[in-house]
């Protein structure tokens, strides 16, 4: 099991949440990540900036969550946007292709910039 795990969410718009999370996305926390955001989808949100800026690590699972909430919204025509400082995270999304699927920003404000231009 994860032994570090920080989850929050903050709605900036009526259309845009950011998810923020802390220490290890994996089989044991991605689903709470994945319900954070949905239950923000549900409330009319199709913007959801990812913040991963404090985590420490993502397999395969959060990956997968990652991509099943960019079904969820880009329907809707909504997006997920990434922001990710860890070189490890980045390798990542970058030997599983995702860095061209996904939006990845280097702060937060730069992501907030891109869901609202």
């Amino acid at each position: 099991m994860s032994t570090h795990f920080e989850l929050s969410c903050e709605r900036v718009t009526p259309e845009l949440a950011v998810v923020s999370v802390g220490g290890e996305v994996d089989i044991f926390t991605a689903p709470d990540v994945r319900r954070a955001a949905l239950t923000e989808i549900d409330a009319g949100v199709k913007l959801i900036v990812l913040d991963l800026t404090g985590t420490t690590f993502l397999d395969s699972t959060g990956l997968g969550m990652i991509i099943g909430l960019s079904k969820r919204v880009r329907p809707l025509g909504g997006d997920v946007l990434i922001v990710n400082v860890d070189q490890g995270i980045a390798r990542t999304f970058e030997i599983t292709g995702l860095n061209e699927i996904f939006r990845i920003c280097a702060t937060r404000a730069e992501a907030l910039d891109a869901a609202t231009s």
